[in-house]
């Protein structure tokens, strides 16, 4: 975590720590509840002490913000919290715009997690540290914490991990508290993290960055995702984590966006600087809909503003606004014909979701100009080709509706001219053997006759 690894030394040259002093109690106490996104989906952006301003975050297209970061003593107390005036104005404008705040306890901390493992070892530095924990809940009316130890060990380490994250987890729920950690992408440090660590956390925050060639690509950070779900993470707690900033030269989203506003819709800059532009962000967003419980970033500051900013990408996504305008991914584009050269079409040209996709006589309108992108969609009018319900039954009917990643937007060409859905493994095939305009498409077995066989672009 490159640019989290640096964030303490950064502060260090721009920050003074302030002095322990008498804390004085928010008005705004944490019972307010999140803004609600569909299906629960959940939008987590941190928030550093030392850079960023609280006036300018876009609180109503985020559910949850972290305040990093409170560091941890042996003995279980904690060092005080830089720039608490922050913190307590982050509070309060969070809760007035049903945003949740969270302390995020710990951070890479030049890779120093030895008061973790001190404090961990034993029951009664864990349960002062819990005691103190609280105590800063209940001062700054926070509505949880979020644990980044970076990184308990496997063995020992993860053992008193677990046991420290059970007590946490006992004192925050029974106060309607949120307890969340943020863990490496993959690996085997992640083992640290014990299965049973998943029932006592509300979700995790994956860092699905500093990795991957390029940084951070959709295929490897989908897979770190997919890899803590196979250890048994539930869907609805895995937060998939994006960068806002580049690798190698660590830039921030904003400054790559201030140099070329082109940046905004690449994933590497002519340069060499690699980070995740709209359209990834974008299709991240979308497969988080589908297989995960939210998005989370790193970090706020980071952003760019306006049209180019990826907070609003992530939100107008969830709310379905990303619509026509997102890109789609890399691929082919021009018509598909099929039996008697009729033209896949869309519909009344609507780019409704369920509109019907059907044969007609080839126009050239946009409702028969698909892309044959390189992720298995094929997508026309901003929306993907799509199987009903997801549905694997002879006859399922065919439509357009947002991508959203799973196996019922995915197709692949065969050499015979069939194109296969990869979530029911039966073909796309024009009903009844007809060749007439209207003709709705459906999915069938496979038997590569003149309705199941199709020119791409």
């Amino acid at each position: 975590m490159a640019i989290r690894r640096s964030r303490w030394a950064a502060a260090a040259t721009a920050f003074t720590v302030a002095a322990v002093g008498t804390l004085t109690a928010l008005a705004v106490q944490g019972t307010s509840e999140a803004a609600v996104l569909p299906n629960g989906f959940k939008s987590v952006g941190y928030m550093p002490s030392w850079a960023g301003n609280v006036t300018s975050v876009q609180y109503s297209k985020l559910t949850h913000i972290n305040y990093s970061f409170a560091l941890p003593n042996a003995n279980g107390t904690l060092q005080p919290i830089e720039n608490t005036a922050k913190l307590q104005q982050l509070v309060t404008l969070g809760h007035q715009n049903n945003v949740k705040v969270s302390l995020a306890i710990g951070g890479w901390n030049d890779g120093n997690d030895s008061a973790f493992e001190s404090l961990a070892a034993n029951s009664g530095t864990r349960t002062a540290f819990v005691t103190n924990v609280m105590n800063t809940v209940r001062q700054y009316g926070l509505d949880g914490v979020d644990m980044d130890w970076e990184y308990p060990d496997p063995g020992t380490s993860g053992n008193n991990y677990t046991a420290l994250m059970q007590q946490l987890s006992t004192a925050l729920h029974n106060e309607g508290k949120l307890l969340t950690a943020a863990v490496v992408s993959e690996g085997g440090t992640a083992n640290g993290v014990q299965p049973a660590v998943f029932g006592y956390v509300d979700w995790l925050n994956i860092m699905a960055y500093d990795g991957g060639s390029p940084h951070a690509n959709y295929d490897w950070s989908i897979n770190a995702a997919n890899f803590w779900k196979n250890r048994g993470l539930p869907k609805a707690k895995t937060v998939l984590g994006v960068p806002f900033y580049s690798r190698p030269g660590y830039l921030t989203y904003a400054q790559l966006v201030a140099q070329d506003p082109a940046n905004a819709n690449r994933d590497c800059t002519p340069s060499g600087e690699c980070y995740n532009g709209l359209p990834t962000i974008r299709r991240k967003t979308q497969w988080a809909m589908a297989n995960a419980g939210g998005i989370m970033n790193w970090e706020l500051s980071q952003d760019a503003t306006g049209a180019n900013s990826l907070v609003s990408a992530i939100y107008e996504t969830v709310m379905g606004g990303s619509g026509p305008t997102t890109p789609p991914p890399s691929g082919r584009t021009g018509r598909i014909t099929g039996i008697a050269g009729k033209c896949v079409d869309i519909a009344a040209a609507s780019s409704a979701n369920g509109t019907a996709v059907q044969l007609y006589d080839c126009n050239g309108t946009t409702a028969q100009n698909w892309t044959v992108g390189t992720d298995g969609t094929i997508r026309a009018l901003g929306k993907c080709l799509d199987v009903a319900a997801a549905g694997t039954a002879n006859g399922s009917l065919v439509q357009i509706y947002d991508c959203n990643g799973t196996n019922a937007q995915k197709w692949q060409a065969q050499s015979n001219g069939t194109l296969v859905n990869t979530g029911s493994n039966r073909c796309l095939d024009a009903s009844n053997n007809s060749s007439a305009n209207g003709t709705r498409l459906h999915i069938w077995d496979c038997f590569a006759g003149a309705n199941q066989r199709w020119v791409l672009p």
